[in-house]
């Protein structure tokens, strides 16, 4: 279980395919305090620790991760937003966030507002995923709140600390980011289609 609330960027060191898998090398300044077999939020991606050396860990996805995320599209030398699972007792910052990416979606515009940005999003909608107005969202693993909700697009409002702490300021028109919807909307929207 994550917050959405990034706590590091990780540098691609390394991938190496294994059959439809791909393992990906990353170092970060929290390497020294991870342990095999312990979760890390990966651009919003529960992925599991295989391997620590030195300052860099290895983490593998699988074909069905790499289907509905934009893992596929990393290379040696992208930073990704990275958080460790949280612990009990610790505040809930940004909202509940399972690791679990349900698509990806596209940039579709950025502003740059005075002292903010705001982007753009669209997505498939026959997944039957929903946005609302003020409501919870994670992009890249990233805690936000949705602004201009449509039917398949909605924009985020960036401050300047999570655009100069994160992979924000890499995004482009056009960039694939992985979403993950908020899981008491997914709920309410699986049981408004199953009454339907």
């Amino acid at each position: 279980m994550f917050t959405g609330i990034i706590e590091s960027l990780g540098l691609v060191k390394n991938i190496v395919r294994k059959g439809d898998n791909l393992d990906i090398t990353i170092s970060c300044d929290f390497t020294q305090d991870l342990k095999i077999d312990q979760s890390v939020a990966h651009n919003g991606i529960c992925l599991t620790v295989v391997n620590i050396q030195d300052e860099n860990y290895t983490v593998t996805a699988i074909k069905e991760t790499l289907d509905k995320t934009n893992l596929g599209d990393l290379k040696v030398g992208n930073y990704v937003n990275l958080e460790r699972a949280m612990e009990l007792g610790d505040r809930l910052d940004g909202h509940i966030v399972q690791g679990h990416v349900d698509q990806t979606a596209i940039c579709t515009a950025i502003s740059k507002n005075s002292g903010s940005w705001e982007f753009t999003f669209e997505y498939d909608k026959t997944l039957n995923n929903i946005t609302i107005e003020k409501g919870s969202i994670t992009i890249n693993g990233v805690s936000l709140t949705v602004v201009n909700s449509g039917v398949n697009t909605f924009s985020v409002a960036i401050i300047p600390f999570t655009y100069e702490h994160t992979t924000f300021n890499k995004l482009n028109v056009g960039t694939k980011v992985n979403l993950e919807f908020d899981v008491i909307g997914k709920y309410v929207q699986k049981l408004h289609t199953i009454n339907k």
